[in-house]
């Protein structure tokens, strides 16, 4: 358990890093002028680009399983940079043309001028899909070396980097976009030179005489776990548009988005387990579940406080600044999503198996039944006048666990074709 312990708790404390720049960008946008309709445009437009950004996310999964000799690290970086500048391309597209500015109008039923500002906003983050593929891979590399401190601290550092460019950029008067991805694109580079400066100086190559890999390997890898990102990256768009079209839409957009990005610092920590098992295997396995029901039964009880005190009016509104408007029915949602962790804790248990034994498809599957969920019960409740922010929140909660019994019944399928010691 100690050892589990030592090597989870950093990772977990970058999970929970990484998404804290965003509880932090809610907070600047909630002191500009017309607050919530500016958290409602970042909104839609980190709906937009984390449907690109998602494609990314299992990078680090996909180096931590193939850079296992020189040539394969090596040609696990030209896969990345090559995947990122093809994933980058769309989006550029979309912040450019009067095709994507037509599109966000559409999808979303927003006006012109909303949808104007939400371009501006992904113009502005293009970059960040090419950085971003950076920071996994390296994060991969640091991970696979059982260098998961200075993981987390190079991720700190970022997040002190993001802190004080919004504080900077509020005070200079600067445009929100500007301050809200400049600060972003700051704090990667930072982190980025971070990890590099790790890599040369404790990263060396496993020597595995089987480590040679192919691009085509690296693509069979990597196709079914980005669509698993793409499908979790589509979650909040489909419940956005079909809030966006009812009754103060853009209020109860405005709560899910805070309310969401307070959850993820929990979904981030329980993400890690996909890089739990991966690194010390399915054998033995009854510790590292009892450790798995821990972390999910400490998380959930975090959540809870958090809920159902006045500590999240007190975090929302005395200090991010959050309209009081917004702060009920952020706590209101918050208080649905505290099933959130341990759904997500059994899910990346059967993630982390399927990726150990590389046969990705079944994530995603269970990635695209989950959309498919999401998108039919939004419409119903929407259909039938019942779709605000608390049933899109459970919609969410939904979503997740048809993933989680789709990626079960594609474990066990995985599991009569490549058995372990024991069974799982």
């Amino acid at each position: 358990m100690t050892r589990y312990w030592r090597f989870y708790w950093p990772l977990a404390l970058t999970g929970m890093g990484m998404v804290l720049s965003m509880q932090f960008q809610n907070a600047t946008l909630a002191r500009y002028p017309e607050a919530v309709r500016e958290l409602a445009i970042l909104a839609l437009a980190h709906g937009v680009f984390g449907f690109f950004n998602a494609c990314l996310q299992f990078i680090s999964q996909l180096t931590n399983v193939y850079a296992r000799s020189p040539q394969a690290t090596r040609r696990t970086w030209l896969f990345v940079v090559a995947v990122s500048l093809i994933i980058m391309l769309p989006l550029w597209l979309i912040a450019t043309t009067t095709g994507g500015q037509w599109g966000i109008e559409v999808v979303f039923g927003v006006d012109t001028g909303t949808a104007a500002r939400v371009r501006t906003y992904l113009l502005l983050m293009c970059p960040l899909v090419l950085l971003n593929a950076q920071r996994h891979y390296l994060t991969g590399l640091m991970i696979q070396a059982h260098r998961t401190g200075w993981v987390t601290a190079s991720n700190f550092v970022y997040l002190g980097i993001v802190i004080i460019l919004l504080v900077l950029g509020f005070s200079f008067g600067w445009p929100a976009p500007t301050v809200i991805v400049g600060a972003e694109i700051a704090g990667v580079c930072t982190l980025i030179t971070l990890l590099l400066l790790a890599h040369r100086r404790y990263y060396q190559p496993p020597l595995d005489p089987a480590g040679a890999v192919t691009f085509g390997e690296l693509t069979r890898f990597f196709i079914p776990v980005s669509t698993t990102g793409i499908m979790f990256a589509l979650s909040r768009p489909i419940l956005f548009a079909f809030v966006a079209r009812t009754e103060n839409g853009l209020a109860a957009i405005a709560a899910l988005r805070i309310a969401f990005d307070f959850s993820m610092l929990f979904q981030q920590a329980a993400n890690q387990f996909r890089h739990f098992f991966i690194s010390f295997g399915f054998d033995d396995l009854e510790p590292k579940r009892r450790f798995m029901a821990w972390v999910a039964a400490g998380l959930t009880s975090i959540m809870a406080i958090c809920a159902f005190t006045p500590l999240s009016h007190w975090i929302w509104g005395d200090l991010m600044g959050v309209p009081s408007s917004l702060t009920s029915l952020s706590a209101e949602v918050l208080m649905v999503l505290c099933l959130m962790p341990a759904i997500i804790i059994y899910r990346n248990y059967f993630h982390s198996r399927l990726m150990h034994l590389r046969e990705t498809g079944g994530m995603a599957w269970g990635g695209l039944v989950r959309v498919v969920g999401i998108f039919v019960l939004s419409a119903l409740l929407y259909r039938v006048g019942a779709l605000n922010h608390l049933s899109a929140a459970a919609v969410l909660l939904l979503g997740f666990l048809i993933e989680a019994f789709i990626a079960r019944i594609a474990n066990r399928r995985a599991s009569a074709r490549h058995p372990l010691p024991r069974e799982v």
